[in-house]
């Protein structure tokens, strides 16, 4: 029998940044910039592996901003081998960078097929985030 949303795990791991490659795509002379950020990352802890995110950022003039962003992580969730998609959204306010995703369904492969959760990150700017996902499989 599958597990159901009602028997959650919690996996908790921690994201350090490899690479950060923000390009501006539109500028105006007032109210946010939109800009595209490319992110490579390390996931260690339950989860472990190699994330891949797009973002899609809106920067105030005051340094806060939201953004949204969809990963693939290459990698296991306590312990079990595959990859998928985790679907972002969160803000940077005064140097903290916080936010929510999800597993977007049906994305998981090898032991992962079936993965589901949801769980969120939290990180002073330019820091390694503490991350978690509640998870279950279908």
């Amino acid at each position: 029998m599958a597990a159901s949303q009602d028997k959650k795990t919690r996996a908790n791991a921690v994201i350090t940044v490899r690479k950060y490659e923000p390009a501006a795509y539109d500028e105006p002379a007032a109210g946010p910039t939109l800009t595209r950020i490319h992110v490579e990352e390390s996931f260690s802890g339950d989860i472990s592996g190699d994330g891949v995110v797009e973002f899609l950022q809106a920067a105030r003039a005051d340094g806060s901003a939201s953004f949204v962003g969809i990963e693939r992580v290459t990698g296991a969730v306590s312990g079990r081998e595959g990859t998928f998609l985790l679907q972002d959204a969160g803000t940077v306010q005064d140097n903290i960078v916080s936010g929510e995703w999800f597993v977007i369904a049906g994305s998981g492969t090898g032991k992962l097929a079936g993965l589901r959760g949801s769980g969120g990150f939290r990180a002073n700017l330019g820091e390694g985030a503490q991350v978690h996902l509640d998870y279950w499989f279908e």
